[in-house]
């Protein structure tokens, strides 16, 4: 297995995980609130799919799908279009409303698409580039696309998590 073999593997799993998260769920579930303080489905998955199209689209010298692909007017959010979500107060996490599981899973389905796009093209001498030098060490492209699968993968078990207790309820 090659290393864009094995990214793509990664972020395969973490498009199953959001599909099975969200699959079905009707708006009011999808912002369904466990306490007034914690993350809704549609704000977890939101947040971890623009986080991703960030950092890959940065990583690729790409523009991001959110906005070439009309996303960001389709979700229509109270938020500026750059948001990612990132440090996002209880309110902010409210204002993360869809209309439908489907604006969810269509968005990080685009998302997934241009990512193992463009992991599939990668070389194990590309993911030793460095990406940013903002940190110490500066972060290599292998590091920032781990970072991003490893809160990915965080982000959609909570949103796994908090379905569960949906179907539970």
């Amino acid at each position: 297995m090659t290393s864009a073999e094995l990214l793509t593997d990664a972020f395969d799993r973490i498009q199953e995980v959001v599909r099975d998260a969200v699959d079905g769920l009707t708006p009011d579930q999808l912002a369904l609130r466990p306490d007034a303080e914690a993350n809704t489905i549609a704000w977890l998955v939101w947040h971890l799919t623009r986080v991703q199209d960030d950092h890959v689209a940065d990583a690729a010298g790409s523009e991001q799908v959110w906005t070439s692909g009309g996303w960001a007017d389709r979700f229509a959010l109270p938020l500026a279009t750059a948001e990612t979500g990132y440090g996002h107060d209880p309110a902010q996490v409210a204002a993360v409303r869809v209309g439908s599981a489907d604006l969810l899973t269509g968005y990080h389905d685009a998302v997934h698409d241009r990512t193992v796009e463009y992991v599939g093209t990668l070389t194990d001498k590309d993911l030793e580039r460095i990406v940013d030098t903002a940190w110490d060490p500066p972060v290599t492209l292998a590091v920032r696309l781990v970072s991003v699968i490893s809160d990915d993968l965080q982000h959609a078990g909570q949103a796994a998590y908090v379905r569960g207790l949906i179907e539970r309820a």
